[in-house]
């Protein structure tokens, strides 16, 4: 799997080696060891998410703040979407900085997005599933 950063620099955008052959494919959805070496910090997530919406549904952007903010791995399962994250960090020099990404299914990115951010997403397809893990509870 390769962890790239993006222009915001603690977002990072995570593309799986997926192994396809005649019966299917396989690939490594998370790797705790990678992701913390690329953050440098420890990451523990307590909650998984799913989430289905139709052509057209806007979800978000949602935030929790501190002491409840969380920090959320993000992936399709089925369709794809428009992601979005913005950078709310008051004290952050990418404050107000936005980034979009199509997640899907096919492509199956991922989109670690840390403490401090907004998020939502756009259902481009005619139905999408979301998966998502958080290091804290909803609030």
């Amino acid at each position: 799997m390769k962890l790239e950063k993006t222009y915001i620099p603690d977002l990072i955008l995570i593309k799986p080696d997926v192994h396809k052959d005649n019966r299917g494919y396989f690939f490594e959805s998370f790797r705790h060891d990678l992701l913390e070496k690329e953050l440098g910090y420890e990451v523990n997530f307590i909650q998984d998410n799913e989430s289905k919406s139709t052509k057209g549904v806007l979800r978000g952007l949602h935030y929790q703040i501190s002491p409840f903010d969380q920090s959320k791995l993000v992936r399709v399962i089925e369709g794809n979407v428009l992601d979005v994250v913005v950078d709310i960090r008051k004290d952050s020099p990418t404050f107000g900085q936005w980034l979009g990404e199509v997640l899907s299914a096919d492509n199956k990115k991922q989109l670690w997005i840390p403490l401090g951010f907004a998020h939502g997403f756009l259902t481009l397809s005619d139905t999408a599933e979301i998966l998502y893990k958080t290091t804290d509870y909803y609030a």
